[in-house]
């Protein structure tokens, strides 16, 4: 098999994952009702990475004047808030299952209004310019090369400010993840993959970026390094 070949077989796994299986469990982990313990504990992680991003938002004098962009939004768990807060919202993931689920959640939570907006996308297929692109714990279905072109087209749509997430490549995350391996099942039906945050940080400042803040969310089982890269 050669390397486009693999890079096209994990987009392909990650969309029918999304659109299966995947769907109803980070379904019920993105939710509020009764989950294991180490779902809880993944939704737990997640939602702290959620609201550290929307406190930076609120620093954010006017954020009704911001467009944002969604990248791989899953069930709306930013983009909803994002909404309420004010900014105008581009949403978008490569699960159609995914994408319904934001719109029922959005209409729970905003009614009939038309924002935020939501389509099914490929990150590649992505288009327009935004003033923010935010793209949360995507990155961990890109092996490094593949990582690089994404964050590369990212950046051609972020005006002033790109802010991702990912799964830092420590030599304690390796372990765990190595440790997960071990327990194959339909809920890990997918590459997982780990980067470095100085290969991350190098591939924002090739593209015209600096880091301006930083958080690293860490549970039993998850762990998620965000970074706010905003123009040079």
């Amino acid at each position: 098999m050669n390397i486009a070949d693999s890079k096209t077989n994990d987009k392909v796994i990650v969309k029918d994952y999304f659109n299966s299986n995947g769907f109803d469990r980070w379904r019920r982990i993105y939710g509020d009702g009764d989950v294991n313990k180490v779902q809880l504990d993944i939704r737990k992680g997640h939602q702290q990475t959620v609201d550290t991003l929307l406190s930076w938002f609120r620093d954010d004098a006017n954020l009704s004047d911001l467009s944002i962009c969604d990248a791989g939004c899953g069930v709306g768990s930013l983009s909803i808030p994002m909404a309420e807060m004010g900014a105008k919202v581009f949403a978008s993931d490569i699960s159609e299952k995914m994408v319904g689920e934001a719109k029922e959640r959005s209409q729970a939570t905003l009614g009939q209004s038309t924002n935020p907006t939501f389509a099914v996308r490929d990150l590649e297929e992505l288009d327009g310019t935004y003033h923010t692109v935010v793209c949360l714990d995507v990155l961990i279905h890109y092996p490094q090369d593949k990582a690089a072109d994404m964050i590369s087209h990212l950046s051609c749509l972020a005006e002033s400010r790109l802010v991702l997430s990912f799964a830092p490549k420590t030599l304690a995350y390796t372990a765990l993840k190595k440790i997960g391996d071990f327990f194959p099942g339909p809920s890990k039906a997918t590459r997982a993959y780990l980067h470095r945050e100085s290969d991350v940080v190098r591939i924002l400042e090739s593209n015209g970026w600096k880091i301006q803040r930083n958080a690293m969310t860490k549970t039993r089982f998850y762990f998620s390094r965000m970074l706010e890269a905003v123009k040079e």
